[in-house]
């Protein structure tokens, strides 16, 4: 049996039509959506701010309680003991009271004053090194120094060596004039520092230094020169 269609009923013949209008449909949708805009209401308020009450904590102040040292212990007592005794018996331990008030005719021992040996040693012993009178070699300084020239030996050794210089030499000048415990003041050589206090044992007794007038021990130094020739 044959299927009869009316051309206008058949709709195969509208579909591409159709289809078009279907995608033109969907694509106005599509872009209305994304064209679409909302404005936001207005927030009448932001809400409310409860304030809450916060206890203030008190923090007690403390003090670092002081240490107090211990008391002293109390002084001793004393205890008084009185003797009772009779009218007619005698004291020994009395004490006597003498009339200490002097007159013209009153005498004052004075023990008197004993100068020690150890003050007359110290005395003597003192050295001074700038008098009001210093001691003088006889002649003067140019007799010293000759002498001094004149009895030099020049040790063998510092020649070979080719040793010169000058020495210091230290001594003291007793009250009666001898010349005592000479020493090097400042040295050049062993050899030449030798001979120098050699030299220096020899002098002759000196004019002795004085203080007020009275002689004393002073210190004296002398250079001596070894000069090669």
């Amino acid at each position: 049996m044959e299927v009869k269609k009316s051309p206008k009923a058949d709709l195969e013949n509208k579909r591409n039509v159709f289809l078009w209008i279907g995608l033109v449909v969907a694509l106005g949708v599509v872009l209305a959506a994304f064209e679409y805009k909302t404005n936001p209401k207005a927030t009448e308020s932001l809400g409310e701010v409860q304030m809450q009450e916060v206890e203030e904590e008190i923090i007690p102040i403390t003090r670092e309680q002081e240490v107090q040292p211990p008391p002293p212990p109390p002084p001793p007592k004393v205890v008084e003991v009185l003797n009772i005794v009779d009218d007619d018996v005698e004291i020994e331990d009395e004490l006597v009271i003498e009339d200490t008030e002097a007159d013209d005719e009153t005498i004052v021992d004075v023990a008197p004053v004993i100068e020690t040996e150890e003050e007359e040693e110290e005395e003597e012993a003192k050295v001074f090194f700038i008098v009001e009178d210093m001691p003088e070699f006889p002649g003067g300084e140019m007799a010293l120094r000759q002498y001094i020239a004149n009895s030099i030996k020049y040790p063998v050794i510092a020649q070979e060596n080719g040793i010169q210089g000058k020495v210091y030499v230290t001594f003291v000048v007793n009250k009666d004039g001898s010349v005592t415990d000479a020493r090097i003041a400042r040295g050049v050589d062993p050899s030449l520092d030798k001979e120098a206090l050699r030299v220096v044992n020899t002098l002759p007794k000196w004019k002795p230094g004085k203080q007020r007038g009275e002689p004393v021990r002073v210190s004296y130094t002398v250079p001596i020169n070894f000069v090669l020739q």
